[in-house]
């Protein structure tokens, strides 16, 4: 099941990448707010945002990191 939550971001503050590209193109914004950390595409501040609970983050990102997917 697959829930849509629109969180107050508004009071987030949000950090770029160090991995993006800094010239304004291919960059991703971070923000951890309320033990959750959001993730979002900086050409669209206002857009939606993928939002991981810790366990959630890391299981992501091992996932990355053991070559399982290509981004």
């Amino acid at each position: 099941m697959t829930r849509t939550i629109h969180p107050d971001l508004s009071g987030a503050a949000w950090r770029r990448s160090s991995y993006s590209n800094q010239a304004g193109g291919d960059c991703v914004d971070v923000a951890e707010r309320f033990d959750v950390l959001h993730v979002r595409d900086s050409k669209a501040p206002h857009g939606p945002a993928l939002c991981f609970n810790s366990v959630s983050w890391e299981a992501f990102i091992g996932e990355l990191k053991a070559g399982h997917h290509r981004i």
